[in-house]
């Protein structure tokens, strides 16, 4: 029954408000029904069971004795994310090592070829196009096997169709009984689309995950893993002196201790699809603002606004609250293109900090900076690996769990702060303290830790060797090479400072 101030309501009502209602709820109808990432994730699956149907009539690129192994890197280079970048520089140079360059040959892909050329020296760049199911389908087919290269591998916090791109390679080279690698990747909380995709077309890879949590989470979806570690440790930068010329451009005396800032925009992920927001975008370039590309977008809104103002407010309160007891030359470092907006944020509430950003400076440049710290505060997990082989004592201010099981892995957990804790400035300010007293300690463990995460990843090479033996037993391996053998020898050449910490702790 209606009761009566409703029905006063209703008399009162606008002759407007209905149709607004039915328009509103009209929206948000399509919305769901061209919700790209649904889309995509369907789009991707039908590629895959397309791929299992063609391999019975077609079976694509077949590797014969004395032919190069053809291996496709599924990456996401080309937007200037120096870990990323990092990332998958190692794992060719490791595969590089274990095959042997006239027994491989190499491609990998990459969003923008301009943003990465220089970088991948001796791979054959293929640049991915926004819509990519049918580009992996065509791919795939043409080589012998697929090593997916994305550290958030099987996750949603930053945007599903990144890991849809990797389910869709290894999916696909599953589907046509090929090598199907996922290699030092993570996984976390998926939304459903996602979760199924994977639990469906990964079962049949070898993933190599980089810590046990991610491990836990695949093995619930029935995905078996191996462990293994992140692989930036092998990371040749360029010589220390390159990255002491450029704090020398920023005004650095020589003499000031050196603190690397590294804040983001952590408040902004996942990036969703929203194909109205991107007609209305194409039209009248609204949205400018939480644009990401294509029919993608930011989270953006006044809360998010809020979100990141405190937390940038949080970040110059302890930075310059530990500057008024210990004097030193902070450097605000952006890792990816996209943190350029934070670091110019949290540099002008620090008066002015000199900026460093990744669209303007090479990955080789930018760890060389890095490792010419001396203390690191950073958002971005791999500003810390890259700092490591030099033992820089860091702490991290993580939006998820990658820097949380960073810092367990090191055994200071503690250092891990929260990038919404309302008391951080004051947890900063005490971090930064914490950090140049036990600097010393601080450092004795990253370096047994670098050693440790060494040799993890040398074990991953033993398995993709091992995996290469069952799949193709007569690809002419070296016979020293394997799980009975040293997993030192089955990594990239060593940086100096990694081989001076695996002398010391190996």
């Amino acid at each position: 029954m209606v009761t009566e101030p409703e029905v006063v309501q209703a008399e009162e009502a606008s002759p407007w408000e209905g149709l607004w209602s039915r328009a509103r709820s009209a929206a948000r109808g399509i919305r769901r029904a061209l919700d790209a990432d649904t889309l995509l994730v369907a789009s991707m699956a039908s590629m895959i069971e397309a791929s299992a149907t063609r391999y019975a009539l077609d079976p694509g690129a077949t590797w014969r004795p004395g032919q190069p192994l053809r291996l496709l890197f599924a990456g996401y280079g080309g937007s200037r994310n120096t870990g990323a970048d990092v990332r998958v520089e190692e794992m060719i140079r490791q595969v590089r090592h274990l095959l042997g360059d006239r027994r491989c040959e190499l491609f990998v892909t990459t969003i923008d070829p301009e943003r990465t050329r220089g970088y991948f020296r001796t791979v054959t760049q293929l640049q991915l196009p926004q819509l990519f199911p049918r580009f992996v389908f065509d791919t795939v087919h043409e080589v012998h096997g697929v090593i997916a290269c994305e550290g958030s591998m099987f996750k949603s916090k930053f945007a599903n169709a990144l890991s849809t791109y990797m389910v869709g390679a290894l999916g696909c080279a599953s589907a046509e009984n090929k090598l199907a690698v996922g290699w030092g990747g993570e996984a976390g909380a998926m939304d459903p689309g996602l979760e199924a995709l994977v639990r469906r077309y990964c079962s049949d890879a070898l993933i190599l995950c980089r810590n046990e949590a991610s491990r836990e989470v695949l093995g619930a979806l029935g995905v078996p893993s191996e462990p293994g570690t992140d692989t930036a440790w092998t990371f040749s930068a360029a010589p220390p002196e390159v990255g002491r010329r450029l704090l020398t451009s920023l005004g650095w005396d020589g003499a000031l201790p050196v603190l690397v800032l590294c804040p983001i925009n952590p408040f902004w992920w996942p990036v969703k699809p929203d194909v109205l927001r991107g007609i209305a975008r194409g039209l009248t370039g609204a949205h400018a603002d939480a644009h990401y590309k294509s029919v993608y977008f930011h989270a953006s809104g006044a809360s998010v606004s809020r979100a990141q103002e405190a937390y940038l407010d949080h970040w110059a309160q302890g930075v310059c609250a530990y500057r008024a007891r210990r004097p030193c030359f902070p450097v605000v470092v952006g890792m990816e293109a996209l943190d350029r907006s934070a670091c110019e944020g949290l540099a002008q509430r620090l008066g002015g900090a000199p900026v460093v950003v990744s669209d303007t400076h090479d990955m080789y440049t930018m760890v060389s900076l890095l490792r010419s710290a001396s203390l690191m505060l950073s958002s971005r997990y791999h500003a810390i690996v890259c700092s490591m082989p030099a033992q820089v004592p860091s702490a991290g201010v993580t939006m998820d769990e990658r820097i949380r099981n960073l810092m367990i892995d090191r055994g200071t957990p503690g250092l891990a702060l929260e990038v919404d804790d309302p008391g951080l400035g004051d947890q900063i300010e005490a971090t930064l303290h914490q950090l140049e007293r036990g600097a010393d300690a601080i450092s004795e463990g990253i370096g047994r830790c670098v050693v440790d995460n060494l040799r993890r990843m040398g074990g991953m090479g033993q398995l993709f060797v091992e995996h290469l033996r069952r799949r193709h037993p007569q690809l002419p391996l070296r016979p020293e090479l394997g799980t009975h053998g040293d997993p030192f020898d089955h990594l990239p050449s060593l940086s100096a400072e990694a081989e001076i910490l695996v002398e010391r702790y190996g």
